[in-house]
């Protein structure tokens, strides 16, 4: 991925942004990775607690197995080389809410290296590469909201983290903000996180600086880390920001450049949509690693455990599928796009598909019907409990022009609280399609006779006949009730129509 630009303060200078990216993903376990306390969001402050995540003398770390087991998945999703051969190290540093003064992590050692992610772009998918995606644990949180004092909650200390850190390969803030959905959506299709950034889990550290060029010279600016970012639009203005701020620095003092200034840790102002200096960036020998002498080492073939998440085999990705659903099923990309959101709702489509649903009106339903109703009970269309067979009896009434669109609405709806299939509901709702052309005249003349506007901007304004034709038509299935045709509806619009301009001229 690539991207030059000229800059528009001077001319004769061109840049290009280097994005590389830290995240972390909390994992889904029930307890945290070296003590068996739950992990709930939202509890009691300090109440998920232990003398092994609060450091006390003598308390010994074990580690959570499902943890790693969570991270080779998605390890092996990215395409990384699992070692043989991880250890723990300790990395030093002292903030309130890193009781212990130091957090358990891999350095030297990574349990995942070397692997890449394809996201998709504007202009087709773009390989980004992974240099490494470690296991650590999490510190507690600071909590500013009571004037003249920090409180300190620590129960998401020792939550378990998987910090993935990408090679320099993004170029723009829109590849970073693609990247970052693209592994949400990765992650929670595995079942490896649930991937709330409202919870904290998920959390991006972008590194930017810039590339510049004038008079056939290079120039590289210093490089800036923005600290915990909880939203993709906050990973998008910061770096955003953050081009435009280096930039104009360089451009201001032509010795804010690489080695010659210090890297910087720079938090998001999201009111003011700024980035705000924290503190210059440390660099790896100021956390004096040094191996964890409290926990052995993971030998990933040494455990059976370990061994079966490693040998299975990577079930398709959210990538692949999306493709393969737009090539199988000839849905639009961002018909399955949305579909693809939620893993257990992909599969139910492809299981409704299996029972006889055309793809294309089942995915129309998906995107425009479940949906909706999932969002009103806020839950996905899995868990609405609707059986695919049952979903792809609706489909294939829409199909038939049994029922209509409209109408199918109203049945699905039903669906929810009943076990009859879509049939027996619609006939005992009455929207069973009507096609007798005396009963849909009917319904077209009244239409046209309640609209006179409507018809008028038909006969005089060819640029809004089409909107106002399909004004008609709905109200055609408003007075029907959802029973008439709309596609014979609007054929006998048509008609009507042309015969009343036949009358003027």
């Amino acid at each position: 991925m690539s991207a030059l630009k000229r800059s528009m303060t001077e001319p004769g200078i061109t840049f290009r942004t280097i994005i590389g990216l830290e995240v972390h993903v909390q994992l889904r376990t029930k307890t945290k990775l070296f003590c068996g306390c739950l992990l709930e969001f939202a509890a009691l402050p300090n109440s998920l607690t232990c003398p092994v995540c609060l450091g006390l003398p003598g308390a010994l770390p074990v580690m959570n197995r499902e943890a790693v087991r969570l991270a080779i998945r998605l390890g092996k999703a990215l395409n990384c080389t699992i070692a043989d051969f991880a250890k723990w190290d300790r990395k030093s540093y002292y903030y309130p809410d890193l009781p212990k003064n130091y957090q358990i992590s891999q350095y030297d050692k990574p349990l995942c290296q070397e692997g890449w992610l394809d996201v998709p772009g504007e202009d087709g998918v773009g390989r980004v590469g992974i240099q490494r995606a470690h296991l650590e644990e999490d510190a507690g949180k600071n909590i500013h909201d009571t004037p003249g004092c920090t409180l300190v909650d620590l129960n998401r200390t020792g939550t378990p983290l998987l910090e993935i850190v990408t090679r320099p390969d993004l170029t723009s803030a829109d590849q970073a903000y693609a990247f970052c959905t693209e592994l949400q959506k990765l992650a929670t299709y595995l079942s490896v996180s649930e991937g709330s950034m409202q919870k904290g889990q998920m959390r991006f550290e972008p590194n930017v600086n810039l590339a510049i060029v004038r008079d056939g010279i290079e120039y590289r600016t210093p490089i800036s880390e923005i600290k915990n970012l909880n939203s993709f639009k906050a990973v998008r203005a910061a770096i955003e920001y953050e081009t435009r701020r280096q930039l104009q620095d360089w451009m201001a003092d032509n010795s804010y450049l690489f080695g010659e200034r210090p890297h910087e840790n720079r938090g998001w102002n999201d009111g003011r949509q700024v980035t705000e200096l924290q503190r210059s960036k440390e660099q790896a020998h100021d956390y004096r690693y040094f191996p964890d002498p409290d926990l052995v080492s993971v030998e990933v073939g040494r455990n059976a455990a370990l061994q079966g998440e490693l040998n299975r085999p990577i079930d398709e990705l959210p990538v692949a599928r999306c493709l393969r659903f737009q090539a199988e099923y000839g849905l639009s990309a961002n018909d399955a796009e949305t579909i693809l959101a939620e893993r257990a709702t992909a599969d139910l489509f492809e299981r409704a598909v299996e029972a006889g649903a055309p793809p294309k009106v089942a995915a129309k339903q998906f995107v425009n019907v479940w949906s909706k109703l999932a969002n009103e009970y806020r839950r996905s269309i899995a868990e609405l409990g609707i059986e695919a067979k049952r979903i792809g009896a609706l489909a294939k009434m829409v199909e038939q022009n049994t029922v209509s669109a409209s109408a199918a609405k109203t049945v699905a709806a039903a669906m929810l609280d009943s076990t009859d299939g879509p049939d027996f509901l619609a006939e005992q709702l009455g929207l069973i399609q009507v096609v007798d052309e005396e009963e849909l005249a009917k319904w077209v003349d009244a239409a046209i006779a309640a609209n006179e506007k409507a018809v008028q901007t038909i006969l005089t304004n060819p640029k809004k006949a089409k909107a106002s034709e399909g004004f008609l038509r709905g109200q055609v299935m408003k007075i029907s009730s959802g029973k008439a045709d709309p596609g014979r509806a609007g054929e006998l619009i048509a008609k009507r129509v042309a015969g009343l301009k036949d009358q003027e001229d």
